[in-house]
């Protein structure tokens, strides 16, 4: 009888919220800075099992805010890069297929 009052409890909590996903075991998605402080954590592991035993031990503490860091500038450059590659390609695409005016027919 627990295991059919347990089953309709946990059915009646999804479909009350569904979204939460502690129930399912789903993690929410995480923001950007999440994102990027997992990945300087992730890479600063792999450098500490790397290089600990030519630079030591600290080379894991001393990387990972040197990766974030490294991460958050490789992010505003790439959207820096992004905007002005927009530019050349559009100024590219003007000289090469001239835009349509009324004064050509």
């Amino acid at each position: 009888m627990s295991t059919a009052n347990s089953r309709e409890s946990y059915m009646r909590a999804m479909r009350e919220e569904p979204s939460s996903g502690v129930i399912s075991g789903v993690r929410p998605e995480p923001s950007l800075e999440e994102a990027r402080t997992e990945l300087a954590q992730a890479i600063s592991r792999v450098a500490n099992n790397i290089f600990k035993d030519k630079y030591g031990p600290l080379v894991g503490v001393i990387s990972e805010p040197a990766i974030n860091e490294f991460l958050k500038g490789f992010e505003m450059n790439l959207a820096r890069a992004k905007g002005d590659l927009t530019i050349v390609a559009e100024e590219f695409l003007d000289r090469v297929i001239p835009p349509r005016t009324k004064r050509r027919r």
